[in-house]
């Protein structure tokens, strides 16, 4: 089974959440903590969030590789060779389970 996409949620050193306001108010201090590796989670209203994050951090060149890879875990995906978490719990029972 494809387990890529869990090394995005284990490199994350802290999260933190903010509100609009809060980040409008503290730019400096939210784009510095997200150049130390903190993932910034800015809340506007209650149903709407953003992440801030330097693009550097990642590789997000969609390059043949990458396509062909997402291509295999959607296959992975139709095929039910994957691991699905509907609640927190269940993702943290799986990821401490690794």
């Amino acid at each position: 089974m494809c387990h890529y996409w869990y090394t995005f949620y284990l490199e994350v050193m802290a999260v933190l959440e903010v509100t609009a306001r809060q980040f409008r108010d503290n730019q400096r201090v939210c784009f510095e903590q997200a150049d130390n590796g903190s993932q910034i989670v800015i809340k506007r209203g209650r149903k709407k969030s953003y992440i801030l994050m330097p693009i550097s951090q990642y590789n997000f060149d969609v390059t043949p590789e990458l396509l062909k890879q997402i291509e295999i875990s959607r296959q992975q995906i139709r095929e039910g060779k994957c691991i699905t978490c509907k609640t927190k719990e269940d993702l943290i029972a799986h990821l401490d389970s690794l």
